[in-house]
């Protein structure tokens, strides 16, 4: 084991890490159906949509209905695209629906 400085600098580090924004889909291997959504921390989103369908919670009907009706083993999460770490945390917001709806678009999707 290191010592407690390197301990502590690894900590720091991993604190310091920004998670990663962008737009996902969540694929139904099953049905093909694709639902489109974004987020500012992409690690969290998936935690998150999995967590709500696990528990029969998800907002979204359809989505929910799929899950319910196929099992987690036919869904899965992919990240389309990450926002570059130096976009304007003003930006953000405006920028990740811009990106869902092209992607939206794009796979004839519907939003998550």
């Amino acid at each position: 084991m290191g010592s407690n400085a390197q301990r502590k600098e690894v900590i720091r580090k991993f604190k310091e890490q920004k998670p990663p924004a962008g737009v996902f889909a969540v694929r139904c291997t099953a049905t093909g159906r694709v639902w489109v959504g974004s987020s500012p921390n992409l690690t969290a989103a998936k935690n998150r949509f999995w967590f709500c369908l696990r528990n029969g919670s998800h907002l979204e009907r359809t989505l929910q209905d799929e899950w319910s009706l196929h099992g987690e083993d036919a869904f899965q999460y992919e990240i389309l695209e990450t926002l570059k770490e130096d976009t304007l945390a003003l930006a953000i917001k405006d920028l990740l629906q811009e990106k869902a709806s092209h992607w939206m678009a794009r796979l004839g999707a519907q939003r998550a």
